[in-house]
């Protein structure tokens, strides 16, 4: 049993049973045995492997996008050039180096990273020294300002609740006790639930989950989007309207039971992008993978072929392959932008 396993343990035996949203915070940000407070979670030493750490061209065209919209919006300065959740800054870096040649956009941008993680912050500072950024605890910060955003893989590790419909009417999915372990159970049946369209259609049997903290950040983050102009884009994995229990647990590249190993395990759900795409007048779906492609991603990797040899080739158009492919990341991860009523639409979505 795990440190912060034997402290929920106790909090459940002196307190009752906690949410999946509870348990789920604890696991990732207890200030001493959180996840992410004593692991370095990113890359092949880590326990998975972002988007923008597979390849360079997927900050490069992410980046492009963004400045293509800076420029379909009339290139505004000073703006806002944000991303919530950076990692190691990674994406950012990439986005600034392929935006570089674009006519007064660095000049024009403020750097901003939403990262509230003190270790992070420094291996950032390391990788986008030349830029400067600026640092904000939470998305609620962002300076009012045309903002253009980018969000990898944020939505995910936020925390969500879980409710099934049983036959007496919703109940919430808990994590409590049996046999002096940690085990799921369920609420009494409950008054009220959120009202969403994935529980107003929901059928006797269904699960549904819901992030309170997910809507709650992207409505901040379109605070000043909708005030002065930009864009936010949101990628993750997940769909729309989802149903069905998604938590899971990663430990060194493998899936883990996500009671298992309370704060040695990354624990994410399946983002549901309906009731956040509602929270915008203006908004774009779509898959990764078409995305990219209509972004041109396919033009850049064999621009980036060029000269290579096996092995490095061969890596290159595995990257490819895992960024687009159907049976990988390009279709398991969507993106969505979202924007203000009359905003054109964003680069690399269809019309």
């Amino acid at each position: 049993m795990t440190p912060l396993a034997q402290l929920l343990c106790e909090r459940i035996r002196e307190d009752g049973p906690i949410t999946v949203a509870d348990y789920m915070a604890e696991c990732l940000l207890h200030p001493v045995h959180g996840y992410y407070t004593t692991r370095e979670p990113f890359g092949a030493a880590g326990d998975f492997t972002t988007a923008p750490e597979i390849s360079q061209m997927f900050g490069e065209l992410l980046g492009l996008a963004l400045a293509q919209a800076w420029l379909d919006q009339g290139a505004p300065s000073p703006f806002t050039l944000a991303e919530l959740g950076p990692g190691r800054g990674t994406l950012m870096a990439d986005a600034l180096r392929a935006t570089r040649a674009v006519p007064g956009f660095h000049a024009a941008a403020q750097v901003v990273l939403v990262e509230a993680s003190p270790r992070l912050r420094d291996v950032q500072a390391r990788t986008l020294a030349p830029h400067q950024p600026l640092w904000l605890d939470g998305v609620e910060d962002l300076p009012d300002c045309p903002t253009f955003l980018v969000a990898n893989e944020f939505l995910d590790a936020l925390p969500i609740r879980q409710f099934l419909l049983s036959p007496e009417g919703w109940r919430e999915r808990l994590v409590g006790l049996a046999d002096g372990a940690l085990a799921f159970g369920l609420s009494a049946p409950l008054p009220q639930v959120p009202d969403t369209p994935a529980f107003r259609t929901a059928r006797p049997g269904d699960l549904v989950e819901h992030s309170a903290p997910a809507q709650s950040a992207v409505a901040a983050a379109l605070v000043p989007i909708l005030r002065f102009g930009g864009l936010a884009l949101f990628i993750d994995y997940g769909g729309w309207r989802s149903r069905g229990d998604t938590l899971q647990a990663l430990c060194q590249h493998a899936f883990d039971d996500p009671l298992a190993h309370p704060g040695q395990a990354d624990l994410t759900a399946h983002v549901d992008f309906e009731p956040l795409a509602a929270l915008a007048p203006a908004q774009a779906y779509d898959t990764q993978g078409a995305v990219l492609r209509r972004l041109g991603i396919e033009a850049r990797a064999d621009r980036l072929a060029r000269g290579l040899a096996s092995p490095a080739l061969d890596n290159h158009l595995a990257a490819l392959g895992r960024l687009t492919g159907p049976q990988e990341m390009g279709s398991l991860f969507k993106m969505l932008a979202l924007t203000r009523a009359g905003a054109p639409l964003p680069p690399g979505f269809a019309p």
